[in-house]
């Protein structure tokens, strides 16, 4: 319920109903059976109804009786366990408070007594007006219908009661349903429910009250369902347990309806309380008089019409809310009125639960019974693992994962590739004014040879520059480990999201990629190993930048040698270095030349080795990827398939047990909701004829 209106007589164009003005034939065939249901609801409440009075009461059953024959259908569907909440009269009252007898008043058949809980499971009763003078009855429960007949309904009930929640007192939220056709009776459904106690007798369980208060809970929660309320009279009513429990769910009180049992024992003060309205009961009252004894029905309606009539106290209250026949008619117009209101929303959640459903199931795998089966939907998955692997790691395009930036293969990459760049340009070993010269100057002091004085010694240079490779190695190394890791992960990911379809070669799947990704990052760390060590090996670029910066560098030997000799400042300014120290070099003069010459082509030379160990890398990962995407990791798992089960494929036929249990509940679900659905297209189908 919403929007805080109560559920009871309508007004035309108000809480939600649709406008009779509305031409009949442009109607969708669900508010065509809404607006029947609410002509029903037309009638004056405010005049009693005799029970039996079969014309006045046929004119409510021939109408309604389709519409709840067909939520009764739903029901024994059992679609509520499909989330579809059915429209409900749901009957709740503390132990003793008299619901069997206003159950037996409006049914005028004979149901279990005793002392305690005589209601063990919940109740349902469909009460259907019968032209024959014959009644006919039945149970339904655990699968099955028995017959059974006035005489012998409620051993019957008992009987069924004991299959179902046992011998002994405890109770169970197993349905049971009696099907009642009889003559003059109300069209009604209603769900009677464990009378609630809090003090367990012998026999009982420990909780009993908390399992009742579950099975309560259970059918006055949804907000289908209309609860009706059996308060004795002599009580205080906010004091019942009942009353407690339907106002947690039902706060306004707008789907609650009250009926007052046994106002005969207690009529002092029952005007006063049904009046002030101390509890919030929305539908309003209606006060009740117990059938006493082997009294017949029709002794008993009489009795109770006489009491309410000539009773100095129970005479004051008004005759719209006194009497079986009101309750009759009122629990009728309240169940037209809610399923008026529920109608269109059952009939939207079932199409729209079956074709999600259909949907759900059609996007899961086809189940496979051969060999070629199989391997026609392997095929199917390498292509589609390719493809998207192609176009994140190859092409850029993340159109399958758009909210997944660590999917957006590429621009990863790159950014990856950028940092790699960075570490290697701003290491200490990129950083060349820290203690200018003095490596230089040491080495050449430890390559001293006889030989002509004006000649720069080779190894001298190869000591220094296998120092700082050797130096740098750490990066290219630690890059490697980085960017396979990421490639792991985005190929695993990948792949497993194309197996959810696929889940008999999941496992296949993630042993491939493990093996083929500890492949793959030996491969490049032995390339990196062996670009490590060429750069180590020897000294050698054709790229002319070489040159033209060292050219550049070297024209400011004379000046810098000329500041050394001068002794007037401890720093100098020299271009692309900055400011460097050159105090401590006055002691090295006779060096400084050659000093200054192998520091200007290690500079230079430095340049192209750095930017070289970062283009190779780019390349290498580059030719990787695409070797990994279009050939390696189908050949890898190709081959621990055949690895698996000793190369027997019938034995990756069969369906992970999950998803087998998935494929059972939507075929159950889908075959439930299609009954449904053809239920509600023959109920529309005779509103429309």
């Amino acid at each position: 319920m919403s929007g805080g209106k109560r559920i009871g007589r309508p007004s035309k164009g108000k809480n939600g109903f649709h406008s009779s003005s509305y031409e009949e034939d442009s109607l969708p065939l669900d508010v065509r059976v809404e607006e029947n249901l609410l002509a029903i609801v037309g009638g004056d409440e405010n005049q009693p109804t005799p029970i039996h009075s079969v014309p006045i009461m046929s004119s409510f059953n021939d109408r309604i009786r389709p519409i709840l024959d067909a939520v009764d259908q739903l029901r024994h569907l059992m679609v509520m366990k499909e989330g579809i909440q059915l429209p409900t009269i749901v009957v709740v009252g503390d132990q003793s408070s008299g619901k069997s007898s206003v159950l037996e008043s409006l049914a005028g058949i004979s149901l279990p007594r005793g002392q305690g809980i005589c209601t063990r499971v919940p109740l349902i009763m469909r009460l259907q007006h019968h032209t024959s003078l014959i009644p006919e009855m039945f149970l339904e429960f655990n699968g099955k219908t028995t017959q059974t007949d006035e005489a012998n309904v409620a051993d019957d009930i008992n009987i069924a009661t004991e299959e179902i929640a046992g011998s002994g007192k405890g109770i169970s939220d197993a349905p049971l349903t009696l099907v009642i056709k009889k003559n003059g009776v109300p069209d009604l459904t209603m769900v009677d429910l464990p009378g609630i106690t809090r003090v367990p007798v012998h026999g009982q369980p420990d909780n009993i009250y908390e399992q009742i208060a579950g099975i309560v809970m259970q059918y006055i929660q949804p907000e289908e369902s209309i609860i009706l309320n059996v308060l004795p009279a002599s009580v205080d009513f906010t004091t019942c347990e009942s009353i407690r429990m339907s106002r947690q769910v039902d706060k306004t009180g707008e789907r609650t309806l009250a009926v007052v049992t046994k106002a005969d024992k207690a009529p002092e003060g029952l005007l006063e309380k049904v009046t002030a309205d101390d509890v919030n009961i929305g539908l309003g009252y209606v006060c009740v008089r117990n059938r006493i004894g082997d009294e017949s029905y029709d002794n008993a309606r009489m009795e109770e019409a006489n009491l309410f009539a000539t009773h100095p106290l129970l005479s004051r209250i008004d005759k719209s809310i006194v009497g079986i026949p009101v309750l009759a008619k009122k629990l009728m117009q309240v169940q037209a009125t809610i399923m008026a209101k529920c109608w269109p929303e059952i009939v939207r959640k079932i199409n729209e639960k079956l074709n999600g459903n259909v949907t759900e199931l059609n996007r899961m795998p086809k189940a496979m019974s051969s060999v070629a089966e199989f391997l026609t939907a392997f095929m199917e998955f390498i292509g589609s693992v390719k493809e998207s692997l192609t176009k994140i790691l190859v092409r850029g395009e993340y159109d399958e994962y758009p909210d997944d930036p660590n999917m957006h293969g590429v621009a990863r990459v790159v950014e990856m590739f950028n940092q790699y760049s960075d570490e290697l340009l701003n290491c200490p070993e990129s950083e060349h004014t820290r203690n200018f010269l003095m490596d230089e100057i040491r080495v050449l002091d430890d390559s001293k040879a006889i030989a002509l004085p004006n000649f720069l010694p080779r190894h001298a240079f190869l000591s220094l520059l296998q120092r700082k490779v050797e130096r740098v190695s750490h990066i290219p190394f630690g890059f490697v480990e980085k960017a396979w890791a990421y490639f792991e992960n985005v190929v695993w990911s990948v792949s497993r999201h194309h197996t959810e379809n696929y889940p008999q070669v999941l496992l296949t799947t993630k042993r491939a990629c493990q093996n083929l990704m500890v492949k793959m990052r030996e491969q490049s760390t032995d390339w990196v190993s062996e670009l490590v060590q060429m750069e180590k090996l020897t000294d050698y670029t054709c790229n002319p930048e070489y040159l033209n910066e060292w050219n550049m560098l070297m024209s400011h030997r004379q000046t810098f040698i000329d500041e050394v000799q001068k002794n007037e400042s401890s720093k100098m300014k020299i271009e692309v270095f900055g400011e460097v120290e050159i105090v401590n070099l006055r002691g090295y003069q006779p060096l400084l030349s050659q000093a200054f010459d192998l520091k200007m082509r290690m500079t230079a030379y430095w340049k192209i080795v750095s930017r070289r160990l970062v283009d190779c890398m780019a390349l290498h990962l580059q030719l990787c990827v695409r070797n990994l995407v279009s050939k390696e990791l189908e050949k890898e798992i190709a081959t621990e398939l055949m690895a698996t089960n000793g190369g027997k494929l019938e034995m990756m036929l069969e369906e992970a047990p999950s998803v087998a249990a998935k494929r059972k509940r939507l075929n159950t679900s889908i075959e439930l909701l299609r009954e449904a659905k053809d239920v509600l297209s023959n109920i529309m189908g005779n509103v429309s004829a």
